[in-house]
């Protein structure tokens, strides 16, 4: 990815994962440039389908674009980060720790991406006492 390019999209996406919200200032890792459309399913490395995504999302996702929704069983894509609002699709559980799922696409989105597995939520944990999650917009 060219620097310039990156650089673009970090400032694009608040320097954060654009999936689970996690920031590279609390998670103290460089986050990822992930190809909303994989480039095997031929995504191209532009602007309009790259995004920032910290390592735990990214790996996760690898080149899945949909998932079958736990809730109904029908096959759904996964939440695309620059033509929907993550406000639309996810929650923050009461304590914040918790990505919940409010439509079948974030449903999907959560379970693929393991949004919510125990060293992340143990992670948001101490970021919430700290006061430093969820992130404000």
């Amino acid at each position: 990815i060219p620097p310039v390019l990156r650089a673009r999209i970090a400032e694009r996406d608040k320097q954060r994962c654009v999936y689970c919200l996690t920031t590279e200032e609390n998670c103290g890792l460089r986050m990822h440039v992930d190809h909303i459309i994989p480039e095997v399913a031929g995504g191209m490395t532009t602007a309009e389908n790259i995004c920032l995504a910290c390592f735990s999302c990214n790996v996760a996702k690898a080149a899945q674009q949909t998932a079958v929704d736990p809730l109904t069983g029908a096959i759904v894509a996964l939440f695309h980060p620059l033509r929907q609002r993550w406000s639309e699709h996810f929650a923050w559980s009461e304590d914040k720790t918790r990505i919940i799922g409010l439509t079948a696409c974030g449903r999907v989105t959560v379970e693929v991406l393991r949004m919510n597995n125990p060293t992340v939520e143990r992670a948001r944990r101490r970021w919430v006492a700290a006061g430093w999650h969820p992130p404000v917009d």
